[in-house]
């Protein structure tokens, strides 16, 4: 879907670098949503799982109690499987109204891992250990399919068995009673996974390396400079150029104040991440 404020852009100044839009104003609001349920979740759902540890008790009395610790997991639950669900009915009206299924299914606009990603993060690990050259991008990388894979796996799993957890008298109708007894392990355990992988080697992957650090603030600016398009993601850069479909992506830089806040959301979200996996860690040791 396209974002209409991205047809409006100023007369660029010859010195001026180019940015080129990335993700549109609905992906943005979409991984804000996104971002701040998680991150809910992670905060209420740690105290419940490991609730004789003292740290959980202050925790869960500064959100009000386990009470309203309880609450505020749920709610954050019905905010994360509402952009669940948008962002699914999303993708089936881009594909219908852009008649290329198999556009979206396979190539380089396409979240599907393809042969390509293997080769790429093969590449990727010669390339950490200095037995070969950094491979060369397209608009998404394999650790971002892994992410964005990762979400799916997480919300049929941990979800699906949140909402046993939640209406047990309901699923009580058609469901023995040991399934719901899983599914209290299941959904803690994968949450601890999930909130782990998300606030280290996703934060990593987006944040805090080299050549991201301290922030990335595509996410909410929703553009790239051309200098890192040209970086980061060449081949991208080269296939759009050579097809003239550049000039339909330049952007507006972004202002400062989005930038700002960029660094002062993302930041918190960092910090508070990585606080929250060093709790878990104390937690399990």
């Amino acid at each position: 879907m396209h974002d209409a404020t991205a047809d409006i852009v100023a007369p660029r100044e010859a010195n001026r670098p180019r940015y080129y839009r990335r993700f549109d104003g609905i992906d943005r609001l979409m991984h804000g949503f996104l971002m701040v349920s998680f991150l809910g979740l992670a905060l209420s759902g740690l105290p419940l799982i490991v609730a004789d540890h003292g740290w959980a008790k202050t925790l869960a009395q500064m959100l009000g109690g386990f009470q309203s610790t309880m609450i505020i997991h749920r709610v954050c639950a019905v905010v994360l499987i509402i952009v669940f669900v948008g962002h699914i009915v999303r993708v089936a009206l881009r594909a219908y109204r852009s008649r290329d299924l198999k556009g979206m299914l396979w190539g380089p606009n396409s979240m599907v891992p393809q042969p390509q990603d293997a080769y790429d993060m093969w590449a990727n690990l010669k390339w950490f250990v200095g037995k070969g050259p950094q491979p060369k991008f397209d608009r998404f990388t394999y650790w971002e399919k892994f992410d964005y894979w990762a979400v799916f796996w997480g919300m049929l799993i941990i979800g699906g068995s949140g909402l046993m957890l939640w209406f047990p008298t309901f699923f009580s109708l058609f469901l023995p009673g040991w399934v719901l007894n899983i599914a209290t392990l299941v959904h803690g355990e994968e949450a601890l996974l999930a909130v782990g992988f998300i606030f280290t080697i996703h934060f990593f992957n987006g944040h805090l390396r080299p050549e991201k650090f301290p922030m990335d603030t595509v996410i909410f600016t929703g553009v790239v400079s051309e200098h890192e398009m040209k970086e980061e993601r060449s081949i991208e850069y080269a296939r759009l150029a050579g097809k003239g479909k550049l000039t339909v992506l330049e952007a507006n830089p972004p202002s400062q104040s989005m930038k700002l806040v960029g660094y002062v959301i993302g930041g918190a979200v960092v910090i508070v991440g990585l606080i929250t996996v060093v709790l878990i860690i104390y937690s399990f040791v």
